[in-house]
C-alpha cells in the first residue's frame, strides 16, 4: 500500500459491474460470508454487503483484497454509527 504524504494513509475502492471489489488499504478480513464481509481497512472498518459473496483474492501483506459476488453496499463505520448499530457490528465496538 502507498502512503499519500505525511502519515495520510491511502485506500483505493474499484468496484466493476457490481459483480467485482478490489480494495486496497486492507489490514485484516474480521468476518466473512456470502452476504457480508468485514474489513479492518487504513481508513477504518468497511462493510461489503450482497449476494453470492466470496473472496478472489488475498494479500494481506500488500493489504488487497477481490471480493466477487454481487454487491449491494460499501459502508464504513465509525465511533457513532458502530455504537448505534445492532447485532454483531454492535456488538464488536461497543
Amino acid at each position: 500500500m502507498v502512503e499519500q504524504g505525511k502519515g495520510q494513509k491511502a485506500q483505493d475502492v474499484k468496484l466493476i459491474g457490481r459483480k467485482v471489489l478490489e480494495l486496497t488499504g486492507v489490514k485484516n478480513v474480521e468476518s466473512f460470508d456470502s452476504e457480508e464481509f468485514l474489513l479492518d481497512t487504513e481508513l477504518g472498518f468497511l462493510t461489503v454487503t450482497g449476494q453470492n459473496l466470496h473472496m478472489k483474492h488475498l494479500s494481506l501483506e500488500q493489504g488487497l483484497v477481490a471480493i466477487e459476488g454481487f454487491v449491494h453496499s460499501l459502508a464504513y463505520l465509525d465511533g457513532t454509527t458502530a455504537s448505534k448499530s445492532k447485532g454483531l457490528f454492535g456488538k464488536l465496538f461497543k
